[in-house]
């Protein structure tokens, strides 16, 4: 195992978490043991970076810690690891000296709190200390020596209390050993993966002192980090009860309960043009498959878990990957249907979705809450369309049509708005139905890279998947405005699908390529092979014809399937991209030109089943197109599936090392095999 490019991930659901590498070195800037979220599930801050230990046996003292520092790693603990368990939380056994000691990291659900604990398993006597670093800052950026940083601790008879800035709150350690201020500052710490992504990977951390326990075999050591006093008591006990409910997440989705609300209006069968693709599910026949298939599922229904947070005002959100991503409005809906509805948890899908339409504003939700400040943003053409796919999925799954009793009028608003409308140039054009976005110098669909004024994928005019999204959110509102009497919307909704229907397929096929173009914007039409066009197989209401179909998929799977994913775009293409990597000009130069998106798996396996009529054999085919990702798991962010992977061979993974909708949309496919 490498283990500095294996990181493991403990979360809080508020949008606070630790993460690092399996070997203790930190290579990002965001690794931090406690970074919690002071305005969750935003305002997140790395206050302590990590800390390293040192077991003294026999007089003896070995370091179990692990940092670069320029030219050299010291300490190298990595090497007295022996073990490295998730199961579910992040576990180490180091051997020295004929002692093994274990060391477990948890963070209590709903509490910006990290817990640590030691447990001597084998040996005599033996002294641990424990050294946390400081620095007390956002969570993207770095921190240096300066003169400004406060150094003066605070203590009573059970807490050790540091307020490095007044920009920050402050530190309060809790434990059962003693505390031994000694206060230092470590410099130069490396990040090799800031240095790789051309970006400063140099800091300076202080720390306050050390904790001591003394121990004897079988005995344990607990240490606390938090925002507020913590019980000690508590926090040790508060590792049982997030083992118990990790393990009921698992347990819930391979059980797969009954609905938890009760549908009275036959919702399922009029909000797609055909059966689901789970339609027919595993056979006794298929014991083997079936077993992996829960395995996977199983696995991912836990990091699922990570990315589900309560906000401020009770409501939830989804947080689009770790380390770095916030909230978008895009990421959420289309991870909705895998991270909620396949898991069960319809009380989240239903509180995330009133969160958004809460922020609905001119017809749309915003693409983006900031880490900083109270303004959403709105940049997007098609976040919108998939809150009416998510909404959709939720109704269908969960029965709860009464949630429309609220949302209803927000989605008459925001097709009125679309008709008439909106923000950059967003507006259904009369003449075939479909809908037109952009202006100069924006990116509004989810190939948004931009450097300065350089917009990477311009997809100004009408692109493909905008329109059949554009198309399914009218489907979808003639059958709510009929389940709810309203003969003027669903009329007005009809009238608009049978026009794009009527004029789709003409504009947009590409006889000569059997696939469809990418954007048409007058008489421009882009003919690069792009994955976009899967969604216009993959979505339930369809524009195509069956022949259609079955080239689009073949197309996609000729031209870009991976095995973790699709190609952003066609090595064919003079401007394909094949690496990753680089400062962010160049990373941002490939990010849509190549480079391969975990989440684009789900749509490609969603039309792939539905052209091949959900048989049997594609059904196997799925299966084993699913196995790198489940290998994948153990691979780089140990647990969960990375936000993207070089375009090239093997596919090195990138970007976020756990995202939310690479996790979801396998685990949505998943959910409708079973």
């Amino acid at each position: 195992m490498n283990f500095d490019t294996r990181e493991w991930l403990v979360t809080n659901g508020v949008g606070g978490f630790a993460s690092s590498t399996v070997s203790g070195c930190n290579t990002r800037r965001y690794h931090a043991l406690f970074c919690p979220a002071t305005a969750p599930p935003l305002g997140r801050m790395v206050l302590v970076n990590k800390a390293d230990e040192t077991i003294s046996v026999n007089g003896r003292h070995f370091e179990l810690g692990c940092n670069q520092y320029p030219g050299t790693i010291h300490p190298a603990g990595y090497q007295h690891l022996r073990e490295f368990r998730l199961d579910p939380l992040p576990r180490w056994i180091y051997e020295v000296a004929g002692s093994k000691i274990q060391k477990t990291v948890w963070m209590p659900h709903g509490e910006n709190r990290t817990v640590v604990r030691y447990e001597l398993l084998e040996g005599g006597d033996a002294t641990l200390a424990v050294r946390p670093f400081v620095t007390g800052r956002d969570y993207h950026g770095t921190h240096r020596y300066n003169c400004d940083f406060n150094a003066e601790i605070e203590r009573d008879e059970t807490h050790v209390r540091l307020a490095p800035y007044s920009t920050c709150p402050p530190i309060i350690w809790s434990s059962d050993g003693d505390f031994h201020p000694g206060g230092a500052w470590y410099y130069s710490f490396e990040y090799a993966i800031e240095r790789e992504r051309g970006l400063d990977f140099t800091e300076d951390a202080y720390c306050p002192g050390a904790w001591v326990w003394k121990l004897s075999k079988g005995q344990s050591a607990h240490f606390v980090i938090a925002l507020e006093n913590s019980d000690l008591k508590l926090a040790v006990a508060s590792h049982e009860i997030e083992i118990a409910r990790l393990n009921e997440l698992q347990q819930s989705v391979t059980s797969r309960p009954a609905n938890q609300f009760a549908a009275g209006d036959n919702t399922k069968s009029a909000l797609a043009d055909s059966e689901p693709v789970g339609a027919g599910r595993l056979s006794a026949g298929e014991d083997a498959v079936s077993t992996a298939v829960e395995t996977f599922t199983a696995r991912l229904s836990l990091a699922a878990d990570q990315f589900i947070v309560r906000r401020e005002d009770g409501l939830h959100t989804i947080l689009a990957g770790y380390p770095w991503f916030s909230d978008w409005g895009r990421d959420t809906m289309i991870a909705l249907p895998g991270l909620c509805l396949t898991t069960r948890r319809f009380d989240l899908a239903r509180s995330i979705l009133l969160a958004f339409a809460g922020s609905m504003s001119q017809g749309m939700i915003p693409n983006r809450f900031p880490d900083a400040g109270d303004t959403p943003d709105y940049n997007t053409v098609d976040a919108t369309l998939w809150f009416f796919h998510a909404v959709a999925r939720y109704v269908e799954t969960s029965g709860d049509s009464a949630i429309l009793d609220t949302l209803y009028q927000p989605l008459c608003d925001s097709i009125d708005w679309h008709l008439r409308g909106t923000r950059y140039g967003i507006v259904a054009d009369a003449s075939d139905g479909m809908l037109v976005s952009g202006e100069a110098g924006t990116q509004l669909t989810w190939m948004d890279a931009k450097v300065g004024d350089w917009v990477v994928t311009p997809r100004k005019g009408k692109p493909v998947e905008i329109q059949a999204l554009w198309f399914n959110a009218l489907k979808t509102m003639m059958h709510f405005a009929e389940t709810r009497g309203d003969e003027a919307t669903k009329m007005l909704c009809g009238e608009w699908s049978r026009k794009i229907k009527a004029n789709f397929a003409g504009a947009f096929w590409n006889e000569s390529e059997g696939a469809l173009y990418d954007t048409i914007d007058g008489d421009f039409k882009d003919g690069a092979i792009r994955p976009n066009q899967i969604f216009a197989v993959s979505l339930p209401h369809r524009l195509l014809s069956a022949e259609q179909e079955k080239r689009v998929v073949a197309t996609v799977q000729r031209e870009l399937l991976t095995p973790y994913g699709l190609r952003s775009l066609s090595p064919r293409d003079s401007r394909y991209h094949g690496i990753y990597i680089g400062d962010q000009t160049a990373r941002d130069g490939a990010y849509h030109q190549g480079t391969v998106w975990g989440w684009l798996i789900g749509p490609f396996l969603s039309a792939y089943l539905r052209v091949n009529r959900n048989s049997k054999a594609a059904r196997a085919q799925t299966i084993e197109w699913l196995q790198p990702l489940h290998a994948h798991l153990d691979e780089a962010g140990l647990g969960s599936i990375s936000e993207i992977f070089d375009g090239d061979a093997p596919h090195t993974p990138r970007g976020c090392f756990a995202q939310a909708w690479s996790v979801a949309e396998p685990l949505r496919v998943l959910g409708e095999l079973q």
